[in-house]
């Protein structure tokens, strides 16, 4: 069981058994889901909001500073993406642990004081599940994953796991001084791997919200041994086991650093954030996954 989760056992009345076996036939959820969204509506526990760090225009711009540390994000979830101060690398959080992808797909656990001037952070628990039988490529699977998504207007957070025959991932290095987001991708490390057990850390966000975060698919690789993953640009798996998430409100986060007070934020990041994400020519002359 990951570390954030914990067992609850407890005796409860026929009356509320009966309660959980009607709403489970009703929705489809497991009992523990059902149970949980309960406890959470109780205790005014926030279950289906995003926590978004500084905005995608702020980086598209050059906004590297830190505003915060890892220690806060994990006040608002235990699930999510993003970078470090600098741009130093791809953030992938995890059942409430941050890892830093660096070089060639290094992991490691980073500090709770590490700094962060970017991310998309939630408290992760799945509402919905099915499997992927194949995914020959990594478009294929984001149009398995429309299929799924109930709305174009809603944000939905993704955890995928499986056996991943083949990835095409980067990590990206920290920015020289002065940089936008786009010179600073120039120089990225990119990679590729085979057979690579692990978990898929992402979010589908609509259009309307281009301004302040990735719109469209994002989506994090790191493997079991928690050493090694990469921002996604294709990929090829078989049986992988999908939860999926929707999220309801966003609650944003706006820098005070002086960087970030200075900036010029009129500009429109569409296109920038189109080229930062996208696949670069090393991969687009590789045989079609």
């Amino acid at each position: 069981m990951p570390a954030s989760l914990h067992r609850l056992k407890c005796r409860v009345s026929n009356t509320l058994w009966k309660a959980l076996q009607i709403e489970q036939t009703r929705t489809g959820d497991s009992i523990s889901h059902i149970v949980e969204r309960a406890l959470a509506n109780e205790l005014d526990v926030q279950q289906h909001s995003l926590f978004q760090v500084s905005t995608s225009t702020a980086l598209v711009e050059g906004v590297f500073d830190g505003c915060t540390r890892v220690h806060d994000l994990k006040r608002h979830g235990d699930f999510g993406l993003g970078t470090f101060e600098g741009l130093d690398g791809e953030m992938v959080m995890l059942d409430g642990t941050c890892y830093q992808i660096r070089d060639k797909g290094t992991a490691h656990e980073v500090s709770d004081d590490a700094w962060v001037p970017f991310a998309t952070i939630t408290r992760f628990i799945g509402n919905h599940q099915f499997q992927m039988n194949d995914a020959k490529s990594f478009q294929e699977m984001l149009e398995q994953l429309d299929q799924q998504r109930p709305s174009n207007n809603l944000f939905v957070g993704f955890r995928i796991e499986g056996l991943f025959e083949d990835l095409s991932l980067r990590a990206i290095c920290k920015a020289h001084q002065g940089e936008n987001l786009v010179e600073a991708v120039e120089h990225q490390s990119q990679f590729h791997s085979n057979r690579e057990e692990g978990t898929l850390v992402g979010f589908w966000a609509p259009s309307y919200a281009t301004s302040i975060t990735v719109p469209g698919y994002h989506f994090h690789f790191i493997n079991t041994e928690r050493n090694f993953g990469g921002h996604v640009f294709n990929l090829r798996g078989k049986n992988l086991q999908v939860s999926m998430h929707i999220e309801t409100d966003i609650h944003l986060a706006i820098p005070e650093t002086q960087q970030f007070m200075e900036v010029d934020l009129s500009g429109e990041p569409t296109d920038a954030l189109d080229v930062a994400e996208k696949s670069p020519e090393i991969f687009r002359d590789r045989e079609q996954l």
